[in-house]
């Protein structure tokens, strides 16, 4: 039997990208999948909308639920929250994957572009989480996961993009507090990095191009190595900072060619690691 068959998953930014590949390798087992993002329309420079992912999942096997949700607004989480309760009937596992990201040092950071920061990584976080936690409790084996990286208080991951990396840590911290906060309510919390750069349109347009991607992995790879941990039992697995190819290669995968964009191309480092 697939092991997320039949369990809910509310995914954050699945669209496109690595949160589009969560919920398709989850659908692969059968489950519902809440694409929970922005984008209804075709973007030139994006490609990709709720509803075509949505049709991929249900292709792959899956029940999709796609709804527009901007994590900004509490409103628009609670409704879509409700709106998967009242379609699946559960919400099993939140998966806090979107993210925003802008590289500048602080005199050249806009507060607009702070706060867009701020608000979808860190507070979209917590308010996703906050939203889900009440149907998480009354879930079988419910977990929590942010794409997130380990907290590392080197300066070097701060002084070229303040901003940037206190946001994402905010999504890290949120981690390490509610992990504690929830271990008696039996709900995993855990955050997932990719030990490399992952081939997404935000690489593409913001990050480097073709020479980037080149060094990068395929999104499967931090699908692959959430499904490994979405299917460990939430009382004994939570409170950890996973990397992708780490979680794979205890769980006895060999070849991670596989995952490369351009195989013998060297890998690059992502961020944080």
């Amino acid at each position: 039997m697939a092991a997320l068959r039949g369990k809910t998953l509310f995914i954050t930014g699945a669209s496109r990208g690595i949160g589009k590949a969560i919920g398709l390798r989850a659908a692969r087992d059968g489950a519902n999948v809440v694409i929970a993002a922005k984008t209804a329309e075709p973007n030139s420079k994006l490609p990709g909308t709720i509803y075509t992912a949505a049709k991929e999942i249900e292709a792959a096997g899956g029940k999709a639920l796609p709804l527009i949700v901007d994590i900004r607004f509490e409103d628009q989480i609670q409704a879509a929250v409700a709106k998967t309760v009242a379609t699946f009937g559960s919400i099993d596992i939140l998966v806090n994957n979107a993210s925003a990201i802008f590289l500048a040092g602080t005199v050249e950071t806009p507060m607009k572009r702070f706060d867009l920061m701020h608000q979808i990584n860190t507070r979209g976080t917590f308010a996703c989480s906050q939203a889900c936690i009440p149907h998480l409790k009354q879930a079988d084996n419910p977990h929590i996961l942010n794409l997130s990286p380990p907290l590392n208080l080197d300066p070097r991951w701060f002084a070229p993009h303040l901003a940037y990396t206190m946001a994402k840590y905010g999504m890290s911290l949120c981690v390490l507090g509610m992990s504690e906060e929830l271990r008696h309510d039996g709900i995993a919390v855990n955050a997932l990095w990719p030990r490399t750069p992952i081939a997404t349109a935000a690489v593409q347009n913001l990050l480097g191009g073709e020479a980037t991607i080149r060094g990068s992995r395929k999104p499967e790879i931090v699908a692959d190595a959430a499904h490994v941990i979405l299917t460990k039992e939430s009382g004994t697995c939570t409170g950890n900072f996973f990397i992708d190819d780490e979680v794979l290669a205890k769980a006895g995968v060999t070849d991670f060619d596989q995952y490369a964009c351009a195989p013998g191309t060297p890998l690059l480092k992502d961020f944080f690691m």
